[in-house]
């Protein structure tokens, strides 16, 4: 199988609403890791958008290290997330931790994340497989491409195409950075299972100061997609504020990210009408 057949030709399209991923065109996703505010939120909905984005991303339940983290703003913060969204013509990605979480999600949620901490959890694999709700799965921390990959088929089985893998970094004897990021498992997941990869480099990095290099490496190696966290404050984030892009710097970073995709035959979307017009 040729390179160029591996970034595109064996791949499915996933279809959420009006954006294909999938196809020539990487898919953009970016947001704070953590819902704080409407201002917030707005604010970070228009830049990205500003800036070619096709998703709004933003954590409203979350699953932290340390129970006394912030731990979200739950159904409000889904809320703020889809006023946000409409409000600059996004799509909502957005982390799902339980099954009972699946139908009220549907009233906010274009595509449910299935989070690193819960890649094995089967009951809640085969919970999004009978939903057929857009899913976003990302890699477990400490698993192999085998066992991701298994762990996609328990959605895929109970019917559900719509799958989206998501590559965020494994833990390795590494420290430097957060987590290494594996650029050699998105051809490998893309070859096997046939399914689109979007990459996540700003868990990978662990700090903003390598977010850019993850970032260009995820377009080069063959990503469908790009997860990034952006921050109109990082220093005030509640959470993951270090490894989040200042959101005056995320345009910049995705005209860099455009001209990669184009030496790879990609191509990165237009800014937002609704952004353009709100600006």
């Amino acid at each position: 199988m040729s390179p160029g057949n591996l970034m595109n030709d064996n791949v499915r399209r996933v279809d959420i609403r009006d954006c294909s991923i999938g196809g020539p065109e990487l898919t953009i996703m970016a947001g704070p890791c953590s819902i704080e505010s409407r201002e917030q939120i707005f604010k970070a909905a228009e830049v990205v958008a500003a800036s070619g984005a096709r998703f709004l991303r933003g954590g409203a339940f979350k699953v932290r290290t340390s129970p006394t983290a912030f731990q979200g703003l739950g159904w409000d913060g889904w809320k703020l997330l889809r006023e946000a969204a409409d409000a600059f013509g996004l799509l909502t990605v957005s982390e799902v931790l339980e099954e009972d979480q699946i139908e009220k999600a549907r009233e906010y949620i274009d595509l449910a994340q299935i989070g690193s901490r819960n890649m094995q959890n089967t009951p809640l694999l085969k919970a999004f497989g009978r939903s057929g709700m857009p899913v976003l799965l990302k890699r477990g921390f400490g698993c192999t491409i085998d066992e991701w990959l298994h762990a996609a088929e328990y959605i895929l089985r109970e019917g559900n195409e719509d799958v989206l893998l998501c590559e965020r970094g494994i833990r390795t004897f590494e420290t430097a950075t957060r987590f290494t990021l594996d650029v050699a498992a998105i051809p490998i997941a893309k070859a096997r299972l046939g399914l689109p990869v979007v990459v996540d480099p700003s868990h990978a990095a662990g700090h903003v100061d390598w977010v850019e290099c993850l970032t260009l490496s995820g377009v080069a190696g063959g990503g469908d997609g790009l997860l990034i966290e952006t921050h109109p404050d990082p220093a005030a984030a509640k959470s993951d504020g270090k490894q989040a892009v200042l959101l005056s710097d995320f345009g910049a970073l995705m005209e860099k990210a455009g001209r990669v995709a184009a030496a790879v035959g990609r191509t990165v979307p237009a800014p937002s009408m609704l952004a353009a017009v709100a600006r």
